[in-house]
């Protein structure tokens, strides 16, 4: 039987879940764009500002994933606050994700994208930004998985 609390939370996570399935489409659409730009020695504006595009969505997604699903997760499993990198961890053992490393990684990026104000220094983070969304994209896929089964969100295949 779900308690009331819990059923609250569980319908947070399925609000967060379609949050996140909106920004995985919007980031896919990006990654895409920017892969067809691909890497030269100079970029028109509108290049650039694809480029900027997709890394606000990578940082909006991974932030959208990371903050609010894996946190609510981490409430419907009633675990203890920990930190970032030790939840990540048992995640990862708990198999909710694929990967901690991998969500370390993305967070590591996720971090300096934010702090980073000089433009070419943005674009020549575009390629391990492409990289890394295939791995986010996998670790959410692996998490799905864990929610389907928990009965927390239906069955759905996550956009990609």
């Amino acid at each position: 039987m779900i308690h009331d609390r819990d059923q609250t939370i569980i319908d947070l996570l399925q609000s967060e879940w379609k949050l996140l399935q909106s920004a995985i489409e919007t980031l896919t659409l990006s990654t895409k764009k920017c892969q067809l730009i691909g890497i030269k020695e100079s970029y028109t504006f509108e290049e650039l500002e694809s480029f900027d595009s997709l890394t606000s969505k990578f940082n909006r997604t991974s932030d959208i994933f990371t903050q609010k699903v894996i946190r609510t997760v981490w409430m419907l499993l009633h675990e203890p606050f920990v930190p970032f990198i030790d939840m990540m961890n048992k995640c990862e053992k708990m198999l909710i994700l694929r990967s901690a490393d991998q969500m370390i990684e993305i967070r590591d990026l996720r971090n300096q994208i934010a702090h980073e104000y000089i433009p070419e220094s943005i674009r020549d983070l575009i390629p391990e930004v492409i990289e890394l969304t295939s791995n986010l994209i996998v670790n959410i896929e692996d998490c799905r998985l864990f929610l389907e089964t928990r009965g927390w969100i239906k069955n759905q295949k996550t956009s990609s």
